[in-house]
């Protein structure tokens, strides 16, 4: 059974588990680009869906002409106008696309222009991808008449369809069940992780062309997304696959080629050609973009990413963290606030979008050192990412049941033997890209440590140093020859 044939037998199922609304009276909504980029502030909400409070996903499916019945709109659940006003609710939706030009490559482009086709309507906003989705319907909707979501998608079938021509057909089915958006969410995952695992199979090397997307520039003006095979879109939702698809079905679209060409340093990424697109579609902004490290030109970060890295210098390691972990992180700030430094398409030194796939790809901020270099993040992501991650140092990376805290970080690094203690090596070429942790006033650890040798007898137990001085052997050293000097020890 092919994946447009299923989607058709849930459609059937859902509805006679929960019934269809009538349809409702077409009206004309103000879209336009004016709008993209509009946001619904909490007192003017009248339905809130998904987002930190709820369940809620896109799914773009492929059909064939005649599967697909054109304008059709499909409630599964309470409609909009039986929705109390303010509440947060489940939401799927799940649009089924038909046309000559479309291939399955295409249902992920088709699904993340909803980022910018659903926000040209006035009065609606949408945030994010996947099942991370976030979108808020505002008074300013219902002022205008709106009284079901059929209406609304009836409008942005339109706009769709005179936005990408080659879609031919196209029909949606909203959800707002509990159980229909979970049984939807359950085929979206299936979708997801299909096109996912395709995407592991290809690698920068055996390709001569990257892809561009500057999809989220409304949000996000000096954004300038660069797609390979070994670093997806950092939303997520865009492999390179994707992007070739786009690019060949609509050249004047938010997608486009970029040859790999001008080689400047393969290890962070650096091309002439990618130099050259960021400089362009930045306005300006930026000269530079480096794909693969953290630190030397970084790639822009939107707003959409998935998860956002984070320098710590007090530990010289990386950590990261996905929007689902709302605690704060070791350095004291939650994802929402590095991600509101971050994001906007700036380039910061030491923050850093990227989306869940590229913790699998061979190139991970190969140029930082990789997985040696990241010493923290969430327990439920470092799960999710496990396949991904080294195995020499799945145990060397904290979670939140670690170390919440700096102190807490540091302690569990020194246990464990993490590289950035010593100095990390990139396994990519053997260089050494950090030299270890450093004391810099070792007058300060001047009696602490005088103490310990007179406790210990001068008997120096490496062990010993971590636990009671919290500290490496090679800081500890550094403070004993301090005292050397100072002619404070023999």
């Amino acid at each position: 059974m092919n994946a447009a044939s299923k989607y058709a037998n849930f459609v059937l199922i859902m509805e006679s588990q929960t019934g269809v609304v009538e349809m409702a009276e077409e009206i004309e909504l103000d879209m336009s680009p004016m709008y993209e980029g509009e946001r619904i502030r909490k007192g003017d909400i009248w339905v809130e869906m998904g987002g930190p409070k709820a369940k809620a996903f896109e799914l773009s499916v492929a059909g064939s002409m005649n599967e697909v019945q054109d304008g059709k709109v499909t409630v599964v659940g309470p409609d909009i106008s039986a929705i109390p006003e303010g509440s947060t609710i489940p939401f799927g939706m799940i649009f089924k696309v038909a046309g000559e030009l479309i291939e399955k490559d295409l249902e992920s482009i088709i699904e993340r222009r909803n980022h910018a086709l659903l926000s040209y309507v006035h009065g609606l906003m949408h945030l994010n991808q996947r099942d991370a989705i976030w979108m808020r319907a505002g008074l300013d909707l219902k002022k205008a008449g709106v009284t079901s979501f059929e209406q609304v998608f009836k409008n942005v079938m339109n706009l769709y369809k005179a936005e990408m021509p080659f879609i031919e057909k196209m029909e949606v089915t909203v959800l707002t069940d509990p159980a229909a958006v979970e049984k939807g969410l359950e085929q979206a995952h299936a979708a997801y992780h299909a096109r996912d695992e395709r995407a592991k199979g290809l690698h920068d090397e055996e390709v001569d062309v990257f892809y561009g997307c500057t999809l989220c520039q409304a949000f996000a003006p000096t954004s300038a997304c660069c797609v390979t095979p070994d670093r997806p879109s950092l939303c997520g939702a865009i492999t390179w696959f994707d992007g070739r698809a786009a690019a060949k079905v609509d050249p004047e679209g938010p997608q486009f080629a970029i040859p790999k060409t001008g080689v400047i340093d393969e290890i962070a990424g650096e091309y002439e050609s990618v130099n050259e697109m960021a400089g362009s579609r930045s306005g300006g902004e930026y000269s530079r973009m480096a794909l693969y490290t953290f630190f030397d030109a970084p790639h822009t970060s939107c707003g959409c990413f998935e998860t956002i890295g984070f320098y710590m210098p007090e530990v010289d390691g990386i950590g990261v963290v996905d929007r689902d972990f709302r605690n704060p992180t070791p350095n004291g700030l939650p994802f929402s606030t590095m991600a509101g430094q971050a994001g906007g398409g700036k380039q910061v030194v030491g923050f850093l979008g990227m989306g869940i796939l590229y913790y699998f790809s061979p190139k991970f901020l190969q140029a930082d050192g990789g997985w040696r270099r990241i010493v923290w993040m969430p327990k439920q992501l470092k799960e999710r990412v496990k396949d991904g991650i080294d195995p020499e140092m799945f145990s060397k990376i904290a979670t939140e049941e670690d170390a919440p805290d700096l102190a807490a970080l540091k302690a569990f690094l020194l246990k464990v033997d993490h590289p950035v203690v010593d100095g990390v090596e990139r396994k990519v070429d053997g260089k050494k890209v950090t030299e270890g942790w450093k004391v810099e006033d070792p007058s300060e650890y001047e009696e602490q440590v005088i103490a310990f040798i007179e406790e210990t007898g001068g008997d120096i137990d490496v062990d010993a140093i971590k636990a009671k001085l919290n500290m490496s052997e090679g800081q500890f050293m550094q403070v004993i020859e301090y005292l050397q000097n100072e002619g404070i020890l023999e």
